[in-house]
Order: C-alpha cells, then sequence, then structure tokens
C-alpha cells in the first residue's frame, strides 16, 4: 500500500527513530485499525508513540496523539483498563500544551467521556460531555457540526438512563444544526434523526 511504501522509505532515508517515521507508522497503523486488523496495528502505534516519547518528549502534542490512537485502539477492542491511563495522559498533555478550552482538549474529553458511557459509568462521562460540548460552543460556534456532535453525544448518554427531558433538547439542536450544515441525507443528520424519533416514540417531549 501506499502508507507501506511511504514507511520503508522514511525508514531508509531518515532512519527508524525519526519523528516522520512516527508519523508514517501511525497512519499505516490508522488504516490497519479502520480495516479491524487490531493485531498489526498496536505494534505500529506503540512503536510510534516510543519514537515520540524519546524524540519529542514525553509532553509533546505528537506524543499525545500516539497515546490517543493507542488508547483508541485499545477502546475498540473493549480494553478499557488499557486505553483509560492513555486517554488522561493525552487530555492532561494537551491542556497544558494548548490551555483548557481548546478544541483538542474537546476530542480528548470526548473519547475519555466515550470510553466511560460504554462502560456503564455514565456519572464519570457526563461532566466530561459537557465540558466538552461548553468547548465547541465557545470556541467554534453554537452552529459548528462538532457542536452538535456533542449534544449528539450528551443526548445519548441521557437516554440511557431514561432521562428523556434532558436528551430530547439536545437531540433537537444537534439535528437542527446537522441539517442546517450537512444537509438532511448526510450520515450524521440521519443518525441523530434516528435517535430523536425513537426517543420521541420512548416518551420524550413531542
Amino acid at each position: 500500500t501506499f502508507y507501506q511504501h511511504a514507511l520503508a522509505i522514511y525508514e531508509e532515508q531518515l532512519g527508524p527513530m525519526q519523528p516522520d517515521t512516527a508519523s508514517s507508522l501511525s497512519n499505516l497503523a490508522s488504516l490497519y485499525r479502520a480495516q479491524g486488523r487490531y493485531t498489526e496495528a498496536e505494534p505500529l502505534y506503540q512503536r510510534a508513540l516510543r519514537i515520540r516519547e524519546e524524540q519529542l518528549g514525553p509532553t509533546h502534542p505528537d506524543t499525545a496523539a500516539s497515546l490517543n490512537n493507542l488508547a483508541l485502539l485499545y477502546d475498540n477492542q473493549g480494553r478499557y483498563t488499557q486505553a483509560e491511563p492513555l486517554y488522561q495522559r493525552a487530555l492532561s498533555i494537551d491542556e497544558k500544551a494548548y490551555g483548557p478550552d481548546h478544541p483538542d482538549v474537546a476530542i480528548n474529553l470526548n473519547n475519555l467521556a466515550g470510553l466511560y458511557y460504554a462502560q456503564g459509568k455514565y456519572a464519570d462521562a457526563e461532566p466530561l460531555y459537557q465540558r466538552a460540548l461548553k468547548i465547541y460552543e465557545e470556541q467554534l460556534g453554537l452552529t459548528h457540526p462538532s457542536t452538535a456532535t456533542s449534544l449528539h453525544n450528551l443526548a445519548v448518554l441521557y437516554e440511557r438512563q431514561r432521562k428523556y427531558h434532558e436528551a430530547e433538547p439536545l437531540f433537537q439542536r444537534a439535528l437542527t444544526i446537522f441539517e442546517q450544515t450537512l444537509g438532511l441525507n448526510h450520515p450524521d443528520t440521519q443518525h441523530t434523526r434516528q435517535w430523536y424519533v425513537e426517543l420521541l416514540e420512548k416518551g420524550g417531549a413531542p
């Protein structure tokens, strides 16, 4: 593949421990992860993380990106106890590098919240989703698609707890944003619409 070829070139021309090699490793690993080839992706992500920690330092944003990548891989496999400390470390790095209200921090918050949600730890997930939403609203605007995604995430959390009247206005807001920014037939719009309709059928506000 293209990524395999690029990795071979970087390793030969730059050496196996260069940051550009780490980026190429991450690209190939992400391709494998998207294909569900987790056992092939893991050593590549681990190697990229090791390179970035050694060459860029343990608190560099690129190191945080590698931590996040590896955490996502573990998360996809249900290896939550391995994913959690990596997500937490990535969040801490990005908060210090960019400040607590940066959109990249919101991505980390959503990832960690999603991990807790998947384990049914709703009380742990809620403040993280709320904080991510606040960041997106303030930094990207009330009608940005990322704001809509954050609204959707929080609404799903409430729906799972049968807090239908709290979930309903969030789904409604998310759906309106998606329809206006992405169109009626976009997968994100359709996904939120399906959740919203099912919520109303369960007894949410009309």
